[in-house]
């Protein structure tokens, strides 16, 4: 018997509403060798994830005092210094879905990180719920919150107000889908008694998912809609949802300042880390006999240009 009709996705976020693996890692890394957790590659950080992180980084841990500062370090770094991409073609998923269903973030990083990401990407009010690992540390405690509250029914159609014109029935466990890139997210979510669906391009491999339970593993962001809504996934988004500008910003949404200020620090800092990776080299410029006579004012004037030209150019490419 096939399953009842989607009612409500709970989305993770860092792997994948996200790509977190060179993000997560460089602050992960920071933290790493503050607190000597002896986490020294980002495939052994990585393998923190086949559980709860913050169980797993206890572990690392000396005693419970350790492990309470080294949570509350990483949050903080979290929050200040995290900035990743969004995964190509998720953001047309999320306002499909959104267009029917109700959709949650469920996530171990902090809500400020949450609020950064969604605003930086106007993704925000496509999600009806958010819950973050400084107010909700333990997933299925978040998921088991999210069906039992009346007010789980109701979602966001990619704008600001929550439905009102109707009563919202609460998603059953049936109904209800969680996407993950982790095998631990995978486990938690069936322990809780709701559909998984894994993704690819995250944390762990389509057979780690596959292996932790998971019906079914996306290897591109578009075979979540069709695998989810089936047929109805050709339907285009409907409403606010539907109403994206040729600059992916919703048409009908007014943008906060805060919201424009959070992209452009975000792009700021992809922009540093891209020019920190590939330092610009000076070029000494060639040295000019003393004897020589002095260049008429006009070529001076070319030559300047030329050479602020050039300069420019090289700053664009390596500013890529």
């Amino acid at each position: 018997m096939s399953p009842p009709p989607v009612q409500a996705v709970i989305f993770d976020l860092d792997g994948t509403l996200v790509q977190t693996r060179v993000a997560s890692w460089e602050v992960f890394e920071k933290l790493n060798r503050r607190h000597d957790l002896g986490v020294d590659e980002p495939e052994k950080y990585f393998d923190l994830f086949r559980g709860n992180i913050y169980d797993s980084i206890a572990k690392l841990c000396r005693d419970e005092a350790h492990a309470a500062l080294v949570r509350e370090d990483f949050l903080r770094l979290l929050r200040a210094e995290y900035t990743p991409p969004l995964v190509p073609g998720v953001a047309e998923v999320v306002r499909r879905l959104a267009s029917e269903t109700t959709l949650a973030v469920m996530s171990s990083n902090a809500m400020q990180v949450l609020r950064r990401v969604l605003t930086t990407n106007d993704l925000a009010f496509c999600f009806a719920h958010v819950f973050g690992g400084d107010v909700t540390p333990d997933k299925r405690t978040a998921m088991r919150t999210f069906l039992a509250d009346p007010g789980s029914g109701f979602g966001r159609r990619c704008a600001a107000d929550y439905d009102e014109a109707d009563a919202r029935p609460v998603p059953g466990p049936a109904a209800t889908v969680l996407v993950t890139d982790t095998a631990g997210d995978v486990r938690d979510g069936l322990e809780v008694g709701i559909r998984v669906v894994g993704v690819a391009w995250g944390m762990h491999s389509v057979e780690e998912l596959t292996a932790a339970g998971a019906e079914f593993v996306a290897l591109w962001p578009q075979e979540i809609t069709a695998h989810l809504l089936g047929d109805a996934a050709a339907t285009p988004a409907t409403g606010a949802c539907a109403a994206v500008s040729g600059d992916g910003r919703h048409g009908n949404h007014r943008h906060s300042r805060g919201a424009d200020a959070e992209r452009a620090r975000a792009a700021e800092t992809r922009r540093a880390r891209r020019r920190a990776a590939a330092p610009l080299i000076p070029v000494a410029a060639p040295r000019t006999p003393p004897d020589a006579p002095p260049a008429p004012a006009a070529t001076s004037a070319r030559a300047a240009a030329v050479d602020a030209e050039l300069l420019d150019a090289v700053r664009r490419v390596v500013g890529r």
